[in-house]
């Protein structure tokens, strides 16, 4: 079903096409690298010997790098659709 001027299937092409460039984004952070800290670098608590075979370079522990992965990190983002405003000027 196409809406206004847009073609049948746009939307779920600008949908797909931002869940990539996320993807994408997330593929090209950096591992951490180097030797596995025994114990975490913000609580000081021991990281179990899994963790540390499993992501060689770790330096948090599990809670730590929840927590820190959890934080609002803004970015710019792309507004692919732009503002009805944009559309009608």
């Amino acid at each position: 079903m196409a809406g206004g001027w847009s073609r049948d299937g746009a939307v779920s092409e600008q949908i797909e096409a931002s869940i990539n460039d996320e993807l994408n984004r997330l593929k090209a952070r950096p591992a951490p690298q180097g030797e596995s800290l025994t114990h975490c670098a913000e609580c000081e608590e021991e990281i179990p010997e899994a963790r540390r075979l499993a992501r060689p370079g770790v330096k948090l522990c599990i809670d730590c790098q929840t927590e820190r992965d959890s934080r609002f990190q803004a970015r710019g983002g792309i507004n692919r659709r732009g503002s009805k405003d944009s559309q009608l000027k």
